[in-house]
């Protein structure tokens, strides 16, 4: 761990906050940045457009009704050595919040490796036991009876890993939408139809015989984190990690409950709304393996097996992160990269080897190809 990290964690924003590096000749000497190549990155990130989709792409995903689409506002956050070194926002500033999408994958993800400690410690309520390879559905009674006899034998780790073969994007199903009068956590049982008629009750295959981005299969996280841990999902991040780390500026949606329908509970897969600022110090703390203020937050052993292929099937894919491991992801980037990355281009990128933190949230481009932004970041480090 640099140096740097050892002595440097900074304050929440109300209390001063981050750092910050303006001048050019700072910007080399404390941040060991190229200020001029990193003015490149901004300009990459405000004058890219959406990538259109290909027919060979959208053939296979026909039910993608996502809208292609460019930014009209956007941030861009790049931290090293504990110093922002580069910070720009467009049609937005540092206090506007931004829904972070898929990015809150991982903060689900860092609850349940979390939890996973507590119940090693037996500090569980009621001494439960719950481990990467608990069977999912016995944390789940509202799952009962089975629309799949399969299911019983998904665990979480393929929820959190997207193996558990519950179906998703390759299936069809964008998100959590449910047709009218279904419930979100009903339609992602398979109790219930999506918007667009299709039903998550089958699997499209024997759990953890392959990949699917499913975020139905991701909804079943908040009841079986509420069953086990006995408080929501946001409930526990805000006491035992954004609170102690001065992310202050943050919502977080819950779902369901209507009408006598399962919830309300967090959604575990999206709706963290936050500020660059704020989603940095998530960063910041995975890049800090865990610690803060000398205080082991997040397991060590969490995030070395979290930021690394989980899985055989999409080697880009860790639990809950996606991974450079194999150098495919971002091809000339170090290999122990990882980012939380969600819908319309908002991502929170870590790169331990070059001390880098780079948030970059937006209401689009979508989709996107950052392979150029982290190009030109990468290649400021002096």
């Amino acid at each position: 761990m640099p140096k740097e990290l050892q002595t440097y964690f900074p304050p929440p924003e109300t209390a001063g906050g981050w750092r910050v590096l303006k001048d050019p000749i700072a910007i080399r000497s404390l941040g060991g940045m190229d200020p001029e190549r990193l003015a490149c990155a901004w300009e990459y990130n405000e004058h890219s457009r959406a990538k259109i989709k290909t027919t060979e792409e959208q053939a296979l995903n026909p039910y993608d009704t996502r809208i292609i689409q460019d930014a009209q506002s956007s941030a861009v956050l790049i931290i090293r050595r504990g110093y922002i070194v580069g910070e720009w926002y467009k049609n937005s500033d540092q206090t506007t919040r931004w829904n972070i999408h898929s990015c809150t994958k991982s903060i689900t993800g860092t609850a349940f490796g979390m939890l996973f400690e507590d119940s090693r410690k037996g500090l569980v309520p009621g001494g439960r036991m719950i481990d990467l390879n608990s069977r999912a559905y016995r944390l789940i009674p509202e799952g009962y009876p089975l629309t799949d006899a399969r299911k019983e034998r998904i665990t979480v780790r393929h929820l959190l890993t997207m193996t558990s073969c519950i179906k998703g994007e390759e299936a069809g199903i964008f998100g959590v939408t449910p047709s009218t009068g279904v419930g979100p956590f009903e339609m992602a049982l398979g109790l219930g139809m999506a918007a667009n008629g299709i039903s998550a009750s089958e699997l499209i295959g024997e759990p953890g015989s392959l990949w699917d981005y499913s975020d139905p299969a991701f909804a079943h996280l908040a009841l079986i984190f509420f069953r086990a841990a006995g408080v929501e999902l946001k409930a526990y991040m805000q006491d035992h990690v954004f609170h102690p780390i001065g992310f202050q500026s943050y919502s977080w949606d819950q779902f369901g409950g209507e009408t006598g329908h399962i919830g309300p509970h967090t959604i575990p897969f999206s709706n963290v709304r936050t500020t660059a600022r704020d989603l940095a110090r998530f960063g910041y703390l995975y890049l800090a393996m865990g610690s803060w203020e000398g205080r082991q937050i997040v397991p060590r052993e969490w995030i070395e097996l979290a930021t690394r292929t989980s899985q055989s099937f999409n080697r880009d894919y860790g639990i809950t992160w996606w991974v450079n491991t194999t150098g495919s992801l971002w091809p000339g980037i170090p290999n122990d990269a990882f980012a939380a990355m969600g819908y319309l281009g908002n991502k929170c990128y870590i790169i331990p080897s070059l001390d880098l933190v780079i948030v970059r949230t937006g209401d689009g481009p979508w989709p996107w190809d950052d392979k150029p932004f982290l190009s030109l970041i990468a290649a400021s480090v002096l």
